[in-house]
């Protein structure tokens, strides 16, 4: 009888640790992949903060620039819409987006 408890209890051992081994690879899979995801994370975040570094620059530069007559005249041109004397805009109906009428057409 007592082979057979040895037995048994080497059998429950080998099971026990079986189990446990595969455990352990399961926890280490999950981390491996969570590695994965934070890593994705973040150089995706690292690309943003580029990008935002790159507009801060832009924008500064343009503060910097705020004070010439070219940057004046740029800003009077394009969003007031202003024209020098005896200037002669020509509009190309086909560039101007009429969303309404091309809905309309369908």
């Amino acid at each position: 009888m007592t082979k057979r408890r040895k037995r048994r209890k080497l059998k429950l051992g080998r099971l026990l640790f079986f189990f446990f081994i595969l455990y352990i690879g399961l926890i280490l899979l999950n981390q491996r992949k969570l590695m994965n995801e934070l890593n994705s994370k973040k150089e995706k975040i690292s690309l943003e903060i580029e990008s935002l570094k790159s507009d801060i620059d832009e924008l500064n530069e343009e503060i910097e620039n705020s004070d010439s007559l070219q940057f004046i005249e740029k800003i009077a041109r394009d969003e007031l819409g202003m024209v020098k004397p005896r200037e002669v805009i020509y509009i190309d109906e086909n560039k101007i987006k009429k969303p309404f009428f091309v809905l309309r057409k369908k």
